[in-house]
């Protein structure tokens, strides 16, 4: 143990007296070098979040949760901070911008999409109720709902006759990717609620019907399927895993339409888990 610690605090300087030569010998800080010789998108956002929070100043470290309205006079307090001339680097500036938009609306959107799944279907809210019925008319078009509270809902992928339940949890959430997936990608969604349909035994014989559950998987939970994905996607965000996604993807700030796109996708192609 004591030999760890000596290592990790011997590298840890070493590391530290290697940036301060390179810098002497270049002439450019850490944040310069990577903005200038690293192509904009994940690689550039992900290096310059790790040095600001690997910094020994606590100015630099708090810069990655700042409110995105204080990023401009972040950049000119990083500036200064490192003693770089903004008239003489003007591309510096426009490059920490970028990427400290990713970083802070990375962590903006964590927070929005945690509010979300905390908060429990409420069969008393109007718009809560608007979203579950435009869900049904968006996978349903041709099959009117005869009752709020029916067997219908089975059809897609429901547990019960009141889907309220089986939101528990993901709260609203789950109830905003399925309705977003149905409307953002209406055939898609359709298709694959059609591919969850069990087919009757009586529509193959025997050897048929053993080949063909052994090709896919046939006969799931539609909705079910998509609140657990919901569940997968959440946590790939909480962890960190989509920051790469989302820092190519999102030329800014990802948001939660970039979320409900990674599920779209995840939804899409996973089919019945």
């Amino acid at each position: 143990m004591f030999v760890q610690v000596c290592l990790y605090f011997y590298c840890k300087c070493l590391w530290r007296c290697l940036k301060f030569v390179v810098r002497k010998l270049t002439g450019r800080c850490e944040l310069q070098r990577i903005c200038y010789n690293t192509k904009p998108g994940a690689a550039r956002t992900m290096k310059i979040e790790a040095s600001l929070k690997g910094s020994k100043s606590k100015r630099l470290q708090t810069s990655v949760s700042v409110h995105p309205d204080a990023i401009e006079k972040t950049i000119d307090d990083i500036m200064e901070l490192k003693r770089i001339n903004p008239d003489i680097n003007p591309q510096l500036g426009v490059s920490l911008q970028a990427c400290l938009l990713q970083i802070v609306g990375y962590r903006n959107l964590v927070a929005e999409v945690e509010k979300l799944r905390r908060e429990p279907y409420d069969s008393e809210n109007p718009q809560h109720e608007e979203m579950l019925l435009k869900l049904w008319k968006c996978l349903k078009p041709n099959s009117p709902l005869k009752a709020r509270i029916s067997k219908q809902w089975c059809e897609i992928g429901f547990q019960g006759d009141d889907p309220k339940t089986d939101f528990r949890g993901m709260g609203l959430l789950g109830l905003y990717n399925l309705v977003y997936f149905a409307e953002w990608d209406t055939g898609i969604a359709q298709q694959v609620l059609s591919d969850s349909l069990q087919p009757k035994y009586s529509q193959f014989n025997k050897a048929e019907w053993e080949k063909k559950k052994f090709d896919k998987a046939i006969g799931y939970s539609f909705a079910i399927v998509g609140i657990n994905i919901t569940d997968l996607a959440y946590n790939l965000l909480v962890s960190g895993a989509l920051k790469t996604h989302f820092y190519n993807v999102a030329p800014e700030a990802p948001t939660l339409t970039h979320f409900q796109q990674t599920f779209c996708k995840l939804r899409a192609e996973r089919g019945g888990l």
